[in-house]
């Protein structure tokens, strides 16, 4: 039977420790850690995600600004709003929910994040550092699945870890991390060709595409390790981008759906801004 790759308790346990270094933080030095959010216009999802980060912020002892702009918001609004935060010496993390409304220019405005407090992993520059193995914050998704596959001791070194999905925070950057971590690498999306041939020879497999199972259980090796990073609601609760039904049978470690890769992202994020703020305390 197949481990468990278990988000949520991990994530858990990492705000516990979270906890600690905030109070530690706040005794050095007065301050406590800022996260901004900024949500453009009104998709109830995305409010949905805003207040769940806000909310864990909360869990940890950290403060978080909520920056709400409306759906007519043009790019010039939204960069001069970034560099407002930027210039802001109290925040010390920026999240620009995605996605934007049509109308704004969201690589330009991800962009305009500061390095020092692209703590969701979003801007050309801190994934340029990334995959040249410089320091940068990862995109919160991937960095949250290292962090995770870390945890449980999962071999990756020498395995071919095949990633379904080259999205900009989610694909690309878990392609160049599992790099970095000296897997052997193939990235698939939704127009490769023998879709099912890559993913059989994959040792890992990490579902980022964004379309509801369609990575085959028997498409799975034996043995596999299983990461599905997609969520699709369904009246009985969610479904992910690979098929998990009976996965615990063939592979060796697996995320489920929902519990395994989301609490991560989150996780990932605060504490990125944590991290953020003890450097700063640091200079």
């Amino acid at each position: 039977m197949a481990q468990v790759l278990d988000g949520k308790a991990v994530a858990s346990q990492v705000e516990n420790e979270l906890k600690e270094r905030v109070l530690n933080l706040k005794e050095k030095t007065g301050r406590t850690p800022i996260l901004a959010t900024i949500l453009v216009g009104d998709d109830p999802a995305s409010a949905t995600y805003v207040r769940m980060k806000g909310n864990a912020c909360k869990r940890v002892g950290m403060e978080s600004i909520r920056v709400e702009m409306p759906a007519s918001t043009t790019t010039d609004e939204l960069l001069a709003k970034i560099r407002e935060l930027n210039a802001n010496p109290d925040v010390h993390g920026i999240l620009l929910q995605h996605p934007v409304p049509a109308q704004i220019d969201e690589r330009a405005c991800f962009d305009e994040i500061d390095l020092a407090k692209d703590v969701d992993g979003v801007t050309c520059l801190g994934f340029g550092r990334m995959a040249m193995g410089e320091r940068a914050y990862g995109s919160a998704t991937p960095q949250g699945i290292m962090h995770l596959l870390n945890h449980y001791n999962v071999p990756l070194a020498g395995k071919h870890a095949v990633v379904v999905g080259r999205s900009a925070i989610l694909g690309k950057p878990m392609a160049m991390m599992l790099l970095n971590a000296n897997c052997t690498v193939t990235i698939c999306h939704s127009k490769t060709q023998n879709l099912a041939d890559h993913v059989r020879q994959a040792d890992i497999v990490v579902g980022a595409v964004g379309v509801p199972e369609l990575i085959k259980k028997d498409w799975i090796k034996q043995g596999a390790v299983v990461v599905d990073a997609g969520f699709h609601p369904t009246e009985t609760g969610g479904v992910g981008d690979i098929e998990l039904d009976g996965i615990e049978n063939i592979a060796s470690f697996y995320t489920p759906v929902p519990g395994g890769v989301g609490p991560m992202t989150i996780n990932t994020l605060i504490r990125q801004t944590l991290e953020a703020g003890e450097l700063d305390a640091d200079r």
